[in-house]
């Protein structure tokens, strides 16, 4: 019989019987799951906070289910946003940090004729909830009422034996929402797991499919492939089960190949991003592309999406320079129309215009950060909107003196910042005489005293 909501038990794991504390959850998480159940609504910490916390592994984020809808939660706090058109999510703000909290949802059905599932939108029970995620490992929850960890779906099995499989039949699941084989790759790549043998199977057998996905939900699980530390391992993965080939078969044929500068590229990125407490926000999407277009060799200005419809979370702004005016400054020259007619690179992702302008700022900025300039000239580039991405390009891919040298450029940025901060001195005498006068403070006369 097929395990679905309503014929299977949940298997609980009481506090004594797991490793979760409360101490290694976020103290605003904890605060909103508290509100949440002293109203008396259901509150889980659920999905991949959960499984890490199993692992002994730091979360990088912590996600809630409640039973309350959204203007329930709005009720009981005060800096929250409600975002989402489909499905309305709630994120509670706590400074720069968000905790997002969901109302448990079902699945919902495709719509005739289609296997996509286009809407996901309707509240439904925990059970429910638990049976519509992507993988088992993804589906439990853990009840801040009585510390217990809930499993309808078998996920404790696979998170013990270090398994990615999706929940129910894979071909279906991969059907319903192609961007989940991506998934699955990526996160057995992070977690060195492997892939349930039936999930390896509609992987290979469905990876055609993934092309019908949005490619903004694709970029946006590249980027966050190639932020995770184990990109590597990723793309090796990505090109074992064929789907490299149908996002970026110039890397597909490049690993084919041998791979050998792709990879290097790669192995420098992932010791960059494993090297500290590095935020990964601070490796932006210019950062990231260059990372596998550079070395693949591709014409940047050639794989531009020319008017992108979509924009990424958080989206960057536009650098302030004039584009030919920086590139000319800094030695390049415009890439103009080839002299002959050439096949285009055969990048499939909509790579944004504005992120490869700025890697092409990037990377003309490096001969200038290894040249010996004026101090007029290191400020001026150090004021530059590019700089920092600039400098953290020299740190991964700069060879063994590039972290040095971005060192001791950024002692010239925060020379710039400092001295920007600092109001000028009057020079000029009318400077002078517009700039505020001192009060002189007058002398107390003492006791007894008479003026002369």
């Amino acid at each position: 019989m097929e395990v679905t909501p309503g014929n299977v038990a949940p298997r609980i794991l009481s506090r004594p019987e797991h490793i979760i504390s409360r101490k290694n959850i976020d103290p605003e998480a904890l605060k909103v799951l508290y509100r949440l159940k002293n109203h008396g609504f259901l509150a889980y910490l659920v999905g991949g906070g959960v499984r890490d916390l199993l692992l002994g592994r730091r979360p990088k984020d912590f996600d809630i289910s409640t039973s309350a809808h959204p203007q329930q939660v709005r009720k009981l706090f005060r800096n929250i946003f409600i975002v989402g058109r489909l499905f309305r999510l709630v994120h509670v703000r706590f400074g720069r940090k968000v905790v997002e909290v969901a109302t448990f949802r079902r699945a919902s059905e495709p719509e005739a004729g289609d296997t996509l599932i286009r809407r996901d939108n309707t509240f439904g029970t925990p059970e429910e909830d638990a049976f519509r995620r992507d993988f088992t490992v993804n589906a439990l929850f853990y009840d801040i009422a009585n510390f217990s960890v809930i499993d309808w779906v078998s996920g404790l099995g696979d998170v013990e034996a270090r398994v990615i499989r999706t929940i129910g039949d894979p071909g279906l699941r991969f059907r319903e929402d192609p961007v989940r084989m991506l998934r699955a790759v990526a996160l057995a790549a992070r977690l060195d797991f492997h892939v349930d043998p039936d999930t390896a199977e509609a992987i290979r057998f469905l990876r055609g499919e993934i092309v019908r996905s949005s490619f903004a939900r694709i970029l946006e699980e590249f980027y966050k492939i190639l932020r995770q530390g184990q990109s590597r391992r990723t793309f090796e993965m990505l090109h074992e089960y064929g789907l490299l080939a149908y996002l970026l078969p110039e890397a597909h044929r490049a690993i084919t190949d041998g791979g050998r500068v792709l990879f290097d590229s790669l192995d420098r990125l992932d010791e960059y991003r494993n090297a500290g407490p590095a935020d990964p926000d601070t490796l932006t999407n210019s950062l990231l592309a260059g990372s596998v277009l550079v070395p693949l060799e591709v014409p940047l200005k050639r794989v531009a999406a020319p008017n992108p419809s979509w924009r990424r979370r958080g989206g960057e702004a536009a650098p302030a320079e004039d584009l030919a005016t920086e590139i000319a400054a800094l030695g390049g020259e415009e890439e103009g129309p080839p002299e002959a007619p050439s096949p285009p690179p055969e990048i499939v992702l909509p790579f944004a215009r504005r992120d490869l302008e700025r890697l092409r700022l990037m990377i003309l900025a490096q001969r200038r950060l290894r040249e010996a300039e004026s101090p007029s000239a290191r400020q001026a580039l150090a004021a530059k909107t590019y700089f920092d991405e600039a400098l953290r390009w020299l740190e991964i891919h700069g060879g063994p003196d590039g972290p040095d040298l971005a060192a001791r450029w950024r002692r010239v940025g925060r020379k710039a910042d400092s001295s920007a901060r600092k109001p000028a001195r009057p020079t000029t005498e009318g400077e002078k005489e517009a700039a505020p006068r001192k009060r002189r403070r007058r002398r107390r006369r003492r006791p007894g005293t008479s003026a002369a």
